[in-house]
């Protein structure tokens, strides 16, 4: 059995769990000796074997695994270690070819906070001499929240950590069945607490990693492997029957759908214009295709009516369209480069035209983003030389970044959306 010193602190277990002190103080015995014989050994980023662990490949796999699962991760984590090697090689790299790398990953702000938390931790390890030692050092990076840091600490550098991510809640509020919303102040509070007692004071990266194991591959969210758990014979929400009841969020509201035609605007050679997005907002710092958003209107059941909005004087013109919302979206959903095409398509009346599948579908494509769903209507028009000379200059004046690439090569090339790569497919 390992060896392990609990954290053994009496005021963290009063409020936290109905379960006894023998059950408290094997929760980590019983776990470690699962993930000896059963657990996952062989993932890249895991530093529990080594005697000189490597923050800097925790820290980035911690920040991809955020909401995204593992086998997604793999193939993105061994080409970012290919192309930045080191801390200072992301510090160091242009933005296009950071925002290259994690296209289609989703999360866009975990990878501009990478890529600005690599230059602090550049500028941080020049000045000390290492990477941050103390949780508060690594809390200091943009885009590290406690349970992050709490991993840095207990994996990447062994020193004493404690982390509760999405997996490490699931796990123990099914075995304190722990009754509060893990979306409120108070839960999140009574979890820290519990995951503060459970963490041993000596490995807790080895058991960072064990939970963590444990939530990804048998407490999964539907269908958890009881029979198999290290930690059945206590586990309350086995005992009652109700695992899938944990752990209790507020049910979710219905996303609300926004609406945009995305602009396929060619040149004489067929090539697109590409507009790199602002780096606050959606997709920041990434690039994508012209958009034209659309306020929505209920119509008749069987159709409804858009408005297009006209950057140039916000008069709108009807449209027939299938789908239907009270989502409003504003002028204010524009970029500036938006503005000045779309003003600039209206001063030249050159008109879209809906690109279709087959004749008789102009379906939008949905794209499901975090908290909208998003209909993309895709659109093209056709410029011929003089007028690519002069929508370039316009948008060169206003010191937009652009391109104008095919669609091979925008998806070889340019950190594109998921969605983006939908419309080219």
């Amino acid at each position: 059995m390992t060896q392990l010193t609990a954290n053994s602190d009496p005021t963290l277990s009063n409020n936290t769990t109905s379960h006894s002190p023998t059950s408290l103080n094997s929760f980590a015995p019983r776990l470690l000796n699962w993930f000896a014989e059963n657990g996952r050994h062989d993932l890249p980023w895991q530093q529990h074997q080594t005697d000189t662990p490597n923050p800097y490949i925790v820290w980035l796999s911690e920040v991809m695994l955020q909401q995204t699962q593992v086998t997604t991760v793999l193939p993105y984590f061994a080409r970012f270690m290919a192309s930045f090697p080191t801390v200072q090689d992301l510090a160091a790299a242009e933005w296009d070819t950071v925002a290259e790398h994690w296209a289609g990953l989703g999360y866009y702000a975990r990878a501009r906070n990478l890529h600005k938390g690599a230059k602090q931790l550049v500028e941080v390890i020049d000045e000390t001499g290492n990477f941050p030692q103390t949780l508060a050092g690594w809390e200091a990076i943009s885009g590290i929240g406690p349970s992050t840091a709490g991993a840095i600490m207990a994996m990447g550098l062994h020193h004493y950590g404690v982390i509760c991510d999405g997996n490490v809640k699931r796990v123990i509020t099914r075995w304190a069945a722990i009754d509060g919303d893990i979306t409120k102040s108070a839960t999140t509070k009574e979890l820290w607490a519990l995951a503060e007692r459970l963490t041993p004071t000596k490995n807790s990266g080895l058991f960072a990693q064990a939970i963590m194991d444990m939530g990804a591959t048998l407490c999964t969210r539907s269908k958890p492997a009881c029979l198999l758990c290290p930690l059945k014979e206590d586990c309350l929400a086995h005992s009652q029957g109700r695992e899938t009841d944990y752990p209790v969020k507020a049910k979710k509201q219905p996303k609300p759908s926004k609406f945009s035609n995305a602009l396929l605007v060619k040149d004489a050679s067929g090539n697109i214009l590409w507009l790199q997005r602002p780096d606050n907002g959606i997709w920041g710092g990434l690039w994508s295709l012209p958009l034209q958003f659309i306020e929505k209107i209920e119509g008749k059941a069987n159709g409804s009516t858009e408005k297009k909005i006209d950057a140039s004087d916000n008069k709108p013109s009807d449209v027939p369209h299938d789908v239907r919302s009270n989502e409003k979206v504003y002028e204010a959903e524009f970029t500036t480069a938006e503005q000045i095409i779309n003003e600039w398509l209206i001063k030249n009346k050159l008109v879209a035209v809906p690109i279709s599948k087959t004749l008789l579908d102009e379906a939008p494509i949905k794209h499901s983003l975090t908290h909208f769903h998003w209909y993309l209507t895709p659109q093209s028009v056709n410029l011929n030389t003089k007028q690519t000379a002069k929508i370039t200059k316009a948008l060169k004046a206003a010191d937009i970044n652009i391109n104008w690439l095919n669609a091979d090569d925008a998806q070889a090339t340019l950190g594109l959306p998921r969605a983006m790569v939908k419309i080219l497919e």
